[in-house]
């Protein structure tokens, strides 16, 4: 049954990170330049991995769509929160806008952690079974996978959208977050949201846990394959393209799984805040960092295009 103060076009507004001005103008510029950093830094790694011939394999292929899906996570959730941090008055988001930003939070997550899984089944495959592994990784497979990979997120984006559509809300409408989080949308609805949460539960469940376990088991076998191989410097290259991708996976799934992984119960709009600024300005700003220096060959193609920039070839 629904409540009688249940309002009909809800508008929401955004829990403000302070009310000192100078305060409040400090976070925008961290953010801006968080957000820019990781717009430069994801686009390199794109522009280098499309211009670089030696990079066009399926572990560069994957993680070039991985670096596009952090640039797209990041203009989803920045630009509304820097123009939340520079305004003087609250702006508002719509409902059917919050449905739209909850679309691509979980379209562009999801996407994320299920290719971090599939770049860990593509490091199996390439250490434990080198022999089969143009066989088993062709471009057909590589692209089914990302095809793969984007409608089903998709598909749950859309699904989780629609019920948050349909919760009513009855005039506490500040989202105690800085964007429309699933979490804390909820805790504003004035009617039962047990579907809701059940769904998002799957939802994480699947998104989450799933890909977290291939990684895991996938790296059981690599890091049995690696005790065999003779050679120390074998066994260091190996590690090293393992080691930058285990580094990301701790930062993506650590940080989903302190939010979306636990009882809506001992939900914190705090630590929740503070989670979601790591995950959503830190991390994009950390991944192409972490993939560059520990990367060899991505490192070293970095070099020669900024030896092409800084010192051009002579006529």
């Amino acid at each position: 049954m629904k409540s009688e103060n249940q309002t009909s076009d809800p508008q929401f507004h955004f829990q403000p990170f302070t009310t000192i001005p100078e305060m409040r103008w400090l976070i925008f510029w961290a953010f801006l330049i968080l957000f820019l950093l990781s717009l430069f830094g994801n686009a390199s790694i794109v522009f280098i991995i499309y211009t670089t011939r030696s990079l066009h394999t399926p572990m560069y292929f994957f993680l070039a769509n991985l670096a596009f899906l952090e640039i797209a996570y990041s203009c989803t959730i920045a630009p509304l929160t820097l123009a939340h941090l520079a305004s003087v008055r609250k702006i508002s988001i719509s409902l059917v806008g919050c449905g739209t930003q909850l679309f691509f939070f979980t379209f562009l997550g999801g996407s994320d952690c299920v290719l971090l899984a599939i770049m860990a089944y593509d490091r199996y495959v390439s250490i434990c079974h080198p022999l089969s592994y143009p066989v088993i990784m062709s471009w057909r497979m590589c692209v089914s996978l990302v095809v793969g990979t984007w409608t089903m997120n998709g598909l749950f984006g859309f699904q989780l959208s629609l019920l948050i559509l349909t919760l009513p809300f009855c005039g506490n409408n500040v989202i105690n977050n800085f964007f429309c989080d699933f979490p804390a949308v909820m805790k504003l609805a004035c009617g039962d949201i047990h579907v809701q949460q059940t769904a998002l539960f799957i939802t994480s469940t699947v998104l989450l846990t799933l890909p977290f376990l291939l990684i895991c088991t996938s790296y059981v076998f690599i890091a049995m394959a690696i005790i065999h191989i003779p050679s120390a410097l074998g066994c260091q290259r190996a590690f090293s393209t393992c080691s930058s991708h285990l580094m990301v996976v701790l930062l993506q799934y650590g940080c989903g799984s302190l939010i979306y992984l636990r009882p809506s119960s001992s939900y914190s709009a705090e630590e929740g805040r503070v989670v979601s600024v790591f995950y959503t300005f830190v991390t994009p700003v950390l991944n192409p960092l972490i993939y560059s220096m520990r990367n060899k060959e991505l490192k070293e193609a970095v070099h020669r295009s900024l030896r092409r920039i800084v010192l051009p070839q002579k006529k």
